[in-house]
Formats: structure tokens, sequence, C-alpha cells
């Protein structure tokens, strides 16, 4: 069977960002517009698992769940034509980090604390390390914290206020301009 080649940018793209940044929802979009599969990265462990996050983190921790989701991105680097969403926490992990840089473009999704506050309230029982007091101090905490290593990703693109459509029109263009730049 011959396999159809479309033109694309890339044929494995991670999304990066913060937790309520919108990687799920654009990450489906921009698989569905390049004609790539998609995986969550989070609905992957719990599909193989069989626990939720919460559950996970909850029952075995946190070092428990980022080993899993060590092995998880290990096994998902081999594949080919996928769009990639990443937990907020999987970049963090300098191997995740290095491996995912290295295998295609990692494309950094931003959102304002506030907005992301206000995402994140839709579910807030899937959000275990916003459980507590003033999740909005959690939010700018851990942002400013992972910020100097989102901006390693290739491509940055903000979802404040936008529409998805809009958002992954933006990162296709950028990301035929760093295919251009990076062309071997």
């Amino acid at each position: 069977m011959t396999r159809l080649e479309i033109p694309r940018p890339a044929t494995f793209i991670s999304l990066t960002g913060f937790m309520g940044a919108g990687k799920s929802r654009i990450g489906r979009e921009l698989a569905r517009t390049l004609m790539l599969h998609f995986i969550d990265l989070d609905r992957y462990i719990e599909r193989r698992t069989g626990l939720s996050i919460p559950d996970i983190f909850r029952h075995l921790g946190e070092e428990a769940f980022r080993q899993m989701e060590r092995e998880a991105v290990q096994e998902l680097l081999g594949k080919e034509y996928l769009v990639l969403s990443l937990g907020g926490g999987t970049f963090v992990d300098p191997e995740n980090r290095r491996k995912l840089l290295a295998r295609g473009p990692v494309v950094a999704l931003w959102a304002s604390p506030e907005t992301i506050l206000e995402r994140t309230l839709r579910k807030p029982g899937e959000r275990p390390l916003l459980q507590g007091e003033n999740p909005l101090e959690r939010i700018r905490t851990l942002l400013e914290a992972r910020t100097p290593i989102y901006r390693e990703a290739h491509v940055h693109v903000s979802t404040d206020n936008r529409k998805v459509e809009e958002v992954v029109e933006e990162i296709v263009e950028k990301l035929w301009s760093y295919a251009k730049a990076h062309r071997p």
C-alpha cells in the first residue's frame, strides 16, 4: 500500500506548557489540521495503568507518576505522524526535555495565571498540583519556576483570549518557519 505524502512542517510535534494552557484542545485540532495522530500523554498513562492521574498522585506519589511519564515519553518518541500533548511537568524533567527537543519541534503554549486558573477550575479534581489554599498563587509560583524551561521550546504561542483555530493557524505558520530554518 502506498503512503499518501502530504506537505507537513513536521511529522512529530510535542506541545508543552503549563496546565490549562490548552495543550490537549489545541493538540487535537493541530493533529487534525496536519493529518497526524494525537496522543494526550496523561490520558495515555491513565489507559496503561487503569488509574486516573489524581489517583496515581494520591496512591503512588508524584515520583512514581514522573517515572511512568518518562517511560511513556521514551516509548512514544519512536512514533511517526504524531502530535503529543505533554503534561505540564513532563518537559521540566531534563531527560524528557533533551529527548523531545532532539526528536522534533516542541511548541510551548502560554497563558496568563488568571486564564490558567479559570480553565483549571472547570475540572478542579483533576489538578493534584493545585489542591489546597490559594491556587492562583500556586499557579504563579509554579509558572515562574517553569518559565525558563518552557522557553527552551522551539516555537512559542499564546492562547490567552484566542480561538483554537487562530492558535493552530499560528502554530502551523511557525512550524513551517522552523522547518525551513532546520532543513538539512
